[in-house]
């Protein structure tokens, strides 16, 4: 997988809503109504990342998620990373 130039990501976020580039990452922060709903939203992301074999930085606090995307391995990011953004956004469509 090759690092994303500065087109790449710019097009890739055309499609990811309300997610940024901050520092070399893609992050997000998503807010629910409570920790019930934001822990299980939580765990359909991790059977997301476990599928896609590439697993996010992620805090939680109360009903607040932030996730940010980065591939580590490359030291940047790459089509894994906005293919599980993807994937996140999926999840919380109607």
């Amino acid at each position: 997988m090759h690092l994303l130039n500065n087109e790449q990501m710019i097009t890739a976020l055309q499609h990811l809503p309300d997610w940024h580039l901050h520092n070399g990452e893609l992050t997000k922060t998503f807010t629910f109504p409570d920790f019930n709903a934001a822990f299980a939203f939580m765990t359909r992301v991790a059977m997301v990342a476990e599928k896609l074999d590439h697993h996010p930085d992620w805090s939680n606090s109360y009903n607040i998620v932030k996730i940010t995307l980065i591939s580590h391995d490359k030291g940047g990011l790459t089509e894994r990373d906005t293919q599980l953004a993807l994937a996140i956004e999926k999840l919380l469509a109607p």
